[in-house]
């Protein structure tokens, strides 16, 4: 089940707290202590933001190209959106967060600032990444690939049999795992940017 339909699953029943702009969400979530999970939708995007004992503790951002986890996700809120707060079980929101951690949550604080970048711009330096892992010059298929930024899994993917795996990312530095069928681990630092769409990683041959 993908993402965007887990996640109205699991609010469907749930109750809610109320409905607040960003800034004020932030303020009634951590004024009440509240567990559970904050929904906000429009036309080109979903938002899901969940709260452990009042604070931001995990974000998901969805839209037709994909998801974005953690603190990438919290880069996509504008601080215009209206959130509806859903009080929901603490084992079900620990569920949700550790595959969606926020670490800086004072970003989720400042979203109305100018210097944010809005949605769909140029200056959020989002794109996607295609990550083509080689042997000897040949794909390799079925290479579990793992994305950590800042300590943070941000992506995971395997690839296909022509060797590629897929990202959608905020431009920046990455550290890249890459594991085979056998366990074996290799490490790659991966630097996404507009100019380096598609990145080839090649595994060395065993001396």
């Amino acid at each position: 089940m993908k993402i965007r339909e887990m996640m109205n699953t699991l609010l469907a029943d749930s109750p809610i707290t109320g409905t607040y702009p960003t800034e004020e969400l932030i303020r009634v979530a951590r004024s009440l202590a509240v567990t559970g999970v904050a929904e906000s939708h429009d036309e080109e995007k979903d938002l899901f933001l969940a709260f452990v004992n009042g604070e931001p503790e995990g974000a998901i951002y969805v839209d037709e190209k994909g998801e974005l986890y953690g603190d990438n996700a919290v880069m996509m809120v504008r601080g215009t959106e209206t959130f509806t707060l859903h009080q929901v079980r603490k084992d079900f929101v620990d569920a949700t967060v550790m595959g969606c951690r926020v670490f800086k949550k004072s970003r989720l604080e400042v979203t109305s600032c100018n210097d944010v970048p809005e949605f769909g711009t140029k200056s959020a330096g989002l794109g996607n990444l295609t990550l083509v892992v080689k042997k000897d010059g040949e794909p390799q298929n079925g290479i579990r690939v793992t994305l950590r930024r800042d300590g943070q899994i941000v992506g995971s993917d395997v690839t296909t049999d022509d060797g590629s795996a897929g990202f959608r990312l905020l431009f920046g530095d990455y550290d890249c795992v890459l594991q085979d069928r056998s366990g074996t681990l290799v490490t790659r630092h991966v630097l996404f940017g507009a100019d380096n769409p598609n990145v080839v990683l090649e595994l060395l041959t065993p001396p």
